[in-house]
């Protein structure tokens, strides 16, 4: 009894004790400094170990102008039998508010004499010097530090001082310094350029981080220089450039490993950079002593030659593709460019029963899980695109229930909800997509939440559901390209719905295919439409998107895409676009550093 009696009290002390400690905050950031300094002198006698509350009094006496008791308090926490010389800088610049520079900087120099005596304090009396905007002293307590112990490595702190300071070099190189020490920082190195690098090659930061790197190369053979020099030029999407570093870097390392290389073909491939690619992947093809990274080449080939093709080239395709197959088999080995094969096959050669009589084939070979949830997928958006769409739903449950915690299962869910969607059963559609709007893959719960808003927003005013119906139609012949039928289907929905909740979507739906066919004033057309009649709605975030986007690389026009691009970083900051339009409107503002 006697116990809980004081741990009971125990608690109402702590909790009284807390609540001081909130009001003379509170105190102190209103500017009440007389109160705060008493309630903080009542915090400091209860917990005299507490420094951060010795440093409120020593603030708000600072602020009062008392600057006597400020110093009577540091002091006293100088002169103890364990000293805190910490604080000496504390003292400097106590004397630094009463305009007496030249003791503050007596003070200053006995802190920077006692990290001589005790490397130790390095830290607490560097990050003290930073605190009142001492920068070169705090620059002065990193060296020391380094030049009394080479194992040390303050270097990231210097290069962050040194980026504050507008000194662009000086922060480069010590960045690099950091990572030459210890490699795992190469990371927040290169996170921290992109503060300051962009994708104009003539912009001031690149150039000095350019030249910094060639320096260094010249003064010796070092890969980090290389890594970082193709870090920098894929920034800038210069992939040509960033290949040259790549492969330097595989003969330095004697052709042991690839995986830089084909990590950089992904990127050039994402960028759509389709030619530096094809060069790339080519010298992977003529490196490369493993058939899995040759045939992975060639697959990714096959990708850029399906991405340019017109379909004067789709015999030629397959062709290609028939004969990867006899060179390679086709076996499970092969199954990813199988299913590339029938893709193509069913979405642009029109062979739809071919593709699905050779992934149904493929699914009675020896296969694990995760290959046959793969290839059933495939199997499945090939019998949606031919709008057999229960025997689509069979294959999609399926998938759900072989790989449950696999992201391939949400995968198949959402398709689930978007084929039933493609049926007109939109209560069940939203009821999937409801399950996903929480999805750990941030596109799907993206595409779910989307679609739920789609769903909810057209059926609420129309029971009949008539115009959504129509629009699912419209989306379906998207999928299956085509792109006329789709565009004819909107007009007529943009025609006969005019002001409903649908217009929204299918003038956005129909922009998108209008850029995709080359009608790109069209597509500005809708896009601007949107805007106008729908600024602040859930779509207006896309249109002012897209809008930038086709003005800046479709028609040449980079004032209006800088113009939206503003648009989207001052009225969408909660945007999935905020981030990219924000990089693109200060590109084409030509930013210079800011400091």
């Amino acid at each position: 009894m006697r116990l809980l009696s004081f741990v009971f009290v125990f608690l109402i002390s702590c909790s009284v004790f807390s609540q001081s400690e909130i009001l003379a905050k509170n105190y102190f950031d209103r500017g009440d400094y007389q109160k705060a300094i008493a309630m903080y002198q009542k915090l400091y006698a209860k917990s005299p170990y507490k420094n951060d509350y010795m440093m409120k009094l020593v603030e708000a006496h600072q602020q009062l102008e008392n600057f006597k008791e400020s110093r009577l308090l540091l002091e006293k926490q100088i002169n103890k039998r364990n000293p805190q010389k910490q604080f000496l800088v504390d003292l400097g610049h106590n004397y630094s508010l009463q305009k007496k520079d030249s003791i503050a900087e007596i003070y200053y120099a006995k802190a920077l004499a006692f990290v001589q005596e005790k490397p130790n304090y390095t830290s607490v009396i560097a990050k003290k010097f930073e605190r009142y905007s001492l920068l070169d002293k705090a620059i002065l307590v990193y060296e020391k530090a380094m030049e009394l112990n080479t194992l040390v490595n303050y270097n990231i702190q210097l290069a962050r001082i040194y980026g504050e300071q507008g000194a662009l070099e000086k922060m480069f190189l010590k960045y690099i310094n950091a990572v030459k020490l210890q490699q795992r920082l190469k990371p927040i190195a290169q996170r921290n350029f992109s503060l300051y690098i962009t994708q104009d090659p003539k912009n001031q930061a690149n150039v000095i981080l350019r030249g910094v790197l060639l320096k260094k190369l010249q003064e010796g053979p070092n890969i980090l220089y290389n890594e970082l020099l193709s870090w920098l030029f894929i920034q800038q999407k210069d992939f040509v450039k960033a290949f040259t570093q790549e492969k330097a870097i595989y003969k330095r390392m004697g052709d042991a490993d690839m995986g830089a290389i084909i990590d950089l073909t992904v990127i050039a491939l994402k960028e759509e950079a389709y030619e530096s690619a094809t060069d790339i992947i080519n010298f992977v093809i003529e490196k490369s002593a493993s058939p899995g990274a040759k045939l992975q080449g060639h697959q990714y080939l096959m990708n850029i030659k399906m991405a340019t093709a017109t379909q004067d080239d789709y015999k030629d395709i397959t062709e290609e593709f028939e004969r990867l197959l006899d060179q390679y088999g086709s076996d499970v080995a092969t199954y990813l460019l199988q299913i590339d094969y029938n893709h193509f096959l069913a979405f642009k050669a029109n062979d739809i029963e071919t593709a699905i009589s050779n992934l149904k084939n493929l699914t009675k070979k020896r296969l694990n899980r995760y290959q046959e949830s793969r290839i059933k997928m495939e199997l499945a958006d090939i019998l949606v695109l031919d709008e057999k769409f229960n025997r689509a739903l069979i294959y999609y449950t399926q998938i759900q229930k072989k790989v449950k915690s696999d992201v391939l299962a949400q995968e198949a869910r959402f398709k689930v909800a978007r084929t039933s969607y493609f049926k007109g059963d939109f209560v069940w559609a939203k009821a999937q997509v409801d399950v996903l709007r929480k999805s750990t893959t941030q596109l799907i719960a993206n595409d779910a939440l989307q679609m739920m808003l789609l769903i909810h927003d057209n059926t609420l005013e129309d029971s009949l559901q008539t115009a959504l119906k129509k629009y699912a139609h419209a989306d379906l012949l998207a999928l299956q390209n085509k792109d006329k039928e789709a565009i004819a289907a909107l007009s007529e929905i943009l025609t006969n719905h005019k002001g409903e909740k649908i217009e929204d979507e299918a003038l956005l739906k129909q922009g998108e295919l209008y850029e995709k066919t080359g009608q790109f004033k069209k597509a500005e057309a809708n896009y601007l439409t949107l805007i106008k009649l729908y600024k602040d709605e859930i779509l207006a975030d896309d249109a002012f998107y897209k809008l930038a986007n086709l003005y800046e690389n479709k028609l040449q026009d980079p004032q209006k895409a800088k113009n939206y691009y503003e648009q989207i970083v001052f009225d969408f900051a909660d945007s999935i676009y905020f981030i990219e339009a924000r990089k693109k409107y200060r590109m084409l503002r030509g930013d210079e550093i800011e400091f």
